[in-house]
């Protein structure tokens, strides 16, 4: 039995508080600055700084000292090296503008005539990575990359993560609220069993893509900057298949049907999910699995109906019951109980039943059960039914 987290209402994918292509982190202030272009000190708020100060450069420093100043800084103050510092972070961002200016011969003349006005037309200068550190390791990858193992220095593809897949179960409120084990049935790309995944004829191999070396990725330099983007020759996987699998097509997956035994927790309810780690599609060689999330629907039940932990019924109970009280039988879904009903109950009278109703997900007690009365007025009598409302009418009721 597969033992799945239980996600709640919120959704499958994106940490929140994490830069997912990097893994560095991204706190409130910082999501301000890179949004924004917004500093988070004070003095930066009112005059950004010199370049040149920022670098520690002279105003006549060559494209070579500009860039060893940068790698030393960066090295300084990189986020990898200062994890949560709110002011590592803003030295980093702040460095790497004054490069980005720096080391591009238009803009710094710009700069050195007009300052930052002469960077946006006006104001300060503008933040050239607007979409925050992402862009930053993306421009200066060549750099950084060798220092922090991300550029485009790293040797072969980079690994590929399967996508995650997502599955609809029904369950039967009773279901819902005992908990149940199902098996859950679906389809799903796994490695090729003919060419484990290489895309290859048996007894063949891939061959070694050229243009790219077999790093999955090309290079061009930009400045003073090497940005790196896909292969496509290879489309990054840095091998070319000239003999393709008979039995997927050279694609290196094959679509199969997978089923697993799942448990729903008791409780559990319409709209909720279950994430079952490592059961989506393959990643490829060497790659990591998808994940698969479970989207329950719980069925609409005749008798009751549900809102969270609580569920509610409506009963019919006649005139003299009404009147007079009675002790009435109630299906519940802990079993039929038996309720007092008090003299002179009115029509719409809501009955609560304690810890009748659905478990807590958290495992601790139930919710209740709403009873709505409703006095049923019968819409035909009897001869003697109609003679003995006549005579209740006669004595005032």
């Amino acid at each position: 039995m597969i033992a799945a987290s239980f996600a709640g209402l919120n959704p499958v994918g994106f940490r929140p508080g994490r830069a997912r292509a990097t893994g560095h982190l991204i706190t409130p202030a910082m999501s301000l600055a890179l949004a924004g272009g917004l500093s988070t000190t004070p003095s930066a708020m009112t005059a950004k700084r010199c370049y040149y100060e920022t670098l520690g450069v002279t105003r006549d420093a060559d494209g070579d000292s500009i860039k060893s100043a940068f790698r030393k800084l960066a090295m300084r103050w990189h986020p990898d090296r200062n994890p949560g510092d709110p002011e590592a972070e803003e030295r980093f961002k702040e460095c790497s503008e004054a490069f980005s200016v720096l080391s591009d011969g238009q803009k710094r003349g710009l700069y050195d005539r007009f300052g930052h006005a002469g960077l946006n037309g006006g104001g300060g200068g503008a933040n050239p990575f607007g979409g925050g550190f992402e862009d930053i390791f993306a421009h200066f990858g060549d750099i950084l990359g060798d220092m922090f193992g991300r550029g485009a220095r790293e040797g072969g593809p980079r690994r590929r993560r399967g996508s995650d897949l997502k599955v609809e179960v029904e369950l039967d409120l009773e279901e819902a609220f005992t908990g149940v084990t199902r098996d859950v049935t679906f389809d799903r790309h796994d490695l090729c069993g003919g060419c484990k995944g290489s895309g290859a004829r048996a007894g063949t191999r891939p061959d070694h893509c050229g243009p790219c070396n077999g790093t999955g990725r090309i290079q061009r330099q930009q400045g003073f900057f090497m940005v790196q983007t896909a292969c496509p020759v290879c489309r990054g996987q840095g091998t070319i298949i000239k003999d393709r699998c008979g039995d997927c097509g050279g694609d290196g997956f094959q679509r199969v049907q997978r089923s697993l035994s799942v448990k729903f927790p008791a409780g559990i309810g319409d709209g909720n999910r279950l994430r079952v780690q490592g059961e989506g599609d393959s990643g490829g060689v060497g790659g990591e699995r998808g994940d698969l999330a479970i989207h329950v629907r719980v069925r609409p039940n005749p008798t009751f109906q549900r809102d969270g932990a609580d569920v509610y019924l409506t009963r019919d109970i006649v005139f003299t019951q009404a009147v007079l009280g009675t002790d009435l039988e109630v299906p519940t879904l802990h079993g039929a109980q038996t309720v007092s009903i008090p003299a002179g109950t009115q029509t719409g009278t809501v009955l609560r039943l304690r810890n009748r109703g659905m478990p807590r997900l958290d495992g601790v007690g139930h919710g209740d059960q709403y009873v709505t009365l409703n006095v049923a007025i019968p819409s035909t009598l009897s001869p003697a039914q109609a003679e003995l409302m006549e005579q209740l009418r006669c004595a005032g009721l």
